[in-house]
């Protein structure tokens, strides 16, 4: 099973993200985790300017040997009100991705999300550098 920790903005955050139009038809764990990390990217929190994962809403993603996808991710408070709309925004997001067989999300509030989680490219976009 393979895996994609967001701990503390990963430098792949930090970097803008291209996508290539030509992939090979079997993509390779490394092709599908930025795959992955993309799609994540085009997601954006309501309230905030952000992208959920450089906003350091996702905690895991993990792959298994079917290419079925497990996210972890939390939100930035309990009472979020997309709590109950995001996880299914996210699946069909990451559904999408070509090599991916199915998606399930999981809501964890543990660790409780802090700022301290925002990439730095995003703390500077919210001017909290």
């Amino acid at each position: 099973m393979s895996e994609v920790t967001n701990q503390q903005a990963p430098a792949a955050a930090q970097q803008p993200h291209t996508e290539s139009a030509s992939f090979d038809d079997e993509p390779t764990e490394k092709t599908l985790q930025a795959r992955l990390i993309a799609g994540l990217q085009r997601i954006y929190d309501p309230e905030i300017p952000v992208n959920i994962y450089d906003l350091g809403l996702i905690y895991d993603v993990a792959v298994d040997e079917n290419q079925q996808v497990h996210i972890q991710m939390t939100l930035t408070a309990p009472g979020c009100p997309v709590a109950q709309t995001f996880p299914g925004m996210v699946e069909n997001e990451i559904n999408k991705i070509d090599g991916v067989s199915g998606t399930t999300v999981e809501i964890v509030w543990d660790p409780p999300w802090t700022q301290d989680r925002i990439s730095e490219a995003a703390r500077l976009e919210l001017g909290l550098l």
